[in-house]
């Protein structure tokens, strides 16, 4: 059996783009859908047996009509060809109350074929083309469901954070008992372990995350874990197989460097699972840093000529140029300049590092702790200039010092 397994689709993050004067839409939006486009096609054109989403489907839990339809198109092409497709409630697609639907639960209501909504913990039988398997579920945990029971009104946070642990690791116990094994098992969770690597999740987190070990999931009843919510694609063990898919997507910097894309694994139950890692064409962040010295008399100039050096890096790419400057240079710098230089690009930003000059004030320091030439000393090193010209400042500084010195001791006889 073939399964796709993906997640933290996130329709409706904005940033990084601008309108798309043809649709009237963000430029991200059609960003997002197209990587999307690419996992659905994937799956038509390579016999994929059943997809697994593992939740976020959207940025808001409050997703507009607009993204709602263009996933919803995505979700029934599998559909229509007969790929059951089981959607994993994830933290971005709870609302806010308990009694209000989920961002995904629409799917359920209507009762669409060959789509199944994981939003409870539970085990989901799944037939497909090639055999039936179980689908062990863990979406992510309602707080209101935790709030909701006795005994809970006075918790801290950290308390409420280990009752959450707590719960989930009593779901996914219940669960594995359920298990018949002689039957495929596959485990869909969309949770925080404790050996993962964050990424760009950090910045769209409120509170903290309840965090389980890697054991308490890596369960040889299982040939295969898919997991959501952590953005970083990762293999955390391969017997049995636990796998972070990471976000489909680049959400900023921090994902600058890291693939994206989705795992394909050949799930047989009693035999060895084989997976592997296809990269989507994600939207590509490029940080040009540049760093000025005050002996630099054209910064904006370096600055072009840096960008220069990248080459076709930087087209249709989401550019950041990081500029460290003194301060008395960074009126010197052309921001329009350098956008012009970056024309090819999909958007850019400049992030200015400005080095402030230290304000040294002579009165503010003792007398008995520091003398007027260790002063002086201080100073010219905040100017940064040639240890040469600090020598030769130093000396004449000594010369006057010792002058005015001599003066005084004269005025005073």
């Amino acid at each position: 059996m073939r399964i796709l397994h993906f997640a933290d689709l996130h329709l409706g993050v904005e940033n990084y783009s601008h309108l798309d004067p043809a649709t009237g839409l963000s430029s991200c939006f059609g960003d997002f859908l197209a990587t999307l486009d690419e996992v659905v096609d994937f799956a038509l054109a390579n016999d994929i047996d059943m997809v697994l989403f593992c939740g976020d489907a959207y940025r808001s839990r409050e997703p507009n009509c607009t993204q709602q339809r263009e996933f919803a198109k995505r979700i029934k092409r599998l559909a229509a060809s007969h790929i059951p497709t089981l959607l994993l409630v994830g933290n971005h697609d709870l609302p806010n109350a308990i009694s209000r639907a989920t961002a995904v639960e629409i799917f359920d209501t209507l009762a669409i074929e060959n789509v199944i909504v994981a939003n409870r913990p539970a085990i989901y039988r799944v037939n497909t083309k090639h055999g039936a398997a179980q689908i062990a579920a863990l979406p992510w945990l309602r707080r209101s469901t935790l709030l909701s029971q006795e005994g809970t009104k006075n918790l801290t946070l950290e308390e409420i954070q280990h009752r959450q642990e707590d719960m989930l690791t009593h779901f996914l116990a219940a669960e594995i008992k359920e298990l018949d094994p002689k039957e495929l098992a596959i485990l869909v969770a969309h949770v925080s372990l404790s050996c993962a690597r964050a990424g760009s999740e950090k910045a769209m987190m409120i509170g903290s995350d309840p965090i389980l070990p890697l054991s308490c999931l890596a369960n040889h009843l299982f040939s295969y874990v898919a997991l959501g919510h952590i953005h970083q694609s990762q293999i955390l063990s391969y017997d049995p197989p636990v796998v972070y898919s990471g976000s489909l997507q680049r959400i900023d910097f921090s994902d600058e460097r890291e693939p994206k894309g989705f795992f394909v694994a050949q799930v047989d139950s009693g035999r060895e699972t084989c997976f592997d890692f296809h990269p989507v064409k994600a939207r590509r962040f490029v940080t040009i840093p540049v760093d000025i010295s005050p002996q630099d008399v054209n910064p904006t100039k370096l600055v072009v000529e840096a960008i220069a050096q990248r080459g076709d890096e930087v087209r249709d790419a989401i550019v950041r140029v990081r500029i460290a400057i003194p301060e008395s240079s960074e009126r010197l710098v052309s921001e329009s300049e350098i956008c012009q230089a970056l024309q090819e690009a999909k958007y850019v930003t400049i992030a200015k590092e400005v080095e402030r000059e230290q304000c040294i004030r002579l009165s503010s320091w003792p007398s008995k702790e520091i003398t007027p030439l260790d002063a002086l000393n201080m100073y010219l090193k905040t100017k940064k200039g040639s240890a040469q010209r600090t020598e030769v400042l130093l000396e004449y500084g000594e010369r006057l010092i010792q002058q005015l010195r001599d003066n005084s001791q004269n005025g005073a006889s």
